[in-house]
């Protein structure tokens, strides 16, 4: 029997449905390749294992006839498609745990393949939003929270901008056509700020009378 984890979710990607006058405006997720090749650092990883080999035939050529040292140094290689194939699978898995989502008042992300959380971040928390275009037309949108909000780097990982852990900023990572997500939620910060927000008091209650 198939099971939904996310099937006590009144919206897709959110812990609970929008307030009235809240639109979901895009829900998207991280392309699961490009969140390997940023997140995970892929071509290090490659890297690596191509240099033990190189370096392990490199040691054995002058000793030893040239298919025999080509033997030896194939295990890194083997080693390396094993820890790269790893890799894949644990970038494919928080890929498909994601959901990002912006609305007209907010940005919430829906994180986490082992523990899921969901960050709500209004846009009057939001002080900056940075892209970093990258690969197959995929982009970053750093957040850069206002005041005191303190986000923990290993729980948002890897939804953060890489290396930044005094002040953690949460990311929408890898995300295709990522100019044209940020130019409306760029648009719909602008305007949400730009709205005066009315505060609502409870009415005065009369003096009673002596």
């Amino acid at each position: 029997m198939s099971h939904d984890d996310f099937a006590t979710e009144p919206v897709r990607g959110l812990p609970e449905t929008p307030p009235e006058g809240e639109r979901i405006l895009w829900q998207g997720r991280p392309h699961w390749w490009w969140l390997s090749w940023e997140a995970l650092s892929l071509p290090w990883v490659a890297g690596y294992f191509v240099l033990l080999a190189v370096w392990r035939f490199v040691t054995l050529i002058d000793r030893m006839p040239l298919g025999q040292a080509l033997s030896y140094s194939t295990p890194f290689l083997v080693m390396g498609a094993v820890v790269i194939a790893l890799l894949l699978i644990v970038g494919a898995v928080q890929a498909r745990a994601t959901v990002y989502t912006i609305t007209n008042r907010r940005v919430a992300m829906r994180i986490g393949a082992a523990l899921t959380v969901t960050l709500n971040l209004p846009y009057t928390q939001i002080a900056n939003a940075d892209l970093r275009r990258g690969r197959g037309g995929t982009g970053t949108i750093a957040l850069e929270l206002m005041g005191d909000t303190q986000l923990s780097y290993l729980v948002c990982w890897p939804h953060v901008r890489p290396w930044v852990m005094r002040r953690t900023r949460p990311a929408l990572r890898a995300i295709p056509e990522a100019d044209r997500i940020a130019q409306l939620l760029a648009e719909a910060a602008e305007a949400r700020v730009s709205t005066p927000q009315i505060a609502r008091r409870p009415a005065a209650q009369p003096i009673a009378a002596e």
